[in-house]
């Protein structure tokens, strides 16, 4: 992941698709950048992690991207994707 790069891709289909999903790995607790990009787009974020966060070290549980999210699926190994494309 390059968050630069993410986030370019984010601005350029954020106001043009239904959902996106997202799993910005480290990025997820660490980025602001990426954060206020996903608050200015109108289309809404499900972020998605195949590990559980909660069960990992500390810094990992808090998700800057959370509170700007419609819905976070986390812990369900690859499955977390498929639970993310049967909420659409």
């Amino acid at each position: 992941n390059v968050e630069g790069e993410l986030i370019d891709i984010l601005q350029e289909v954020g106001f043009s698709y239904d959902y996106i999903l997202l799993n910005a790995g480290g990025y997820t607790h660490t980025s602001v950048a990426l954060t206020d990009c996903v608050k200015a787009i109108e289309t809404p974020v499900i972020e998605i992690h195949i590990s559980n966060i909660y069960a990992r070290e500390e810094f990992r549980k808090k998700s800057l991207l959370s509170p700007n999210c419609k819905a976070v699926i986390c812990g369900l190994n690859l499955d977390s994707y498929k639970a993310a494309l049967s909420t659409l």
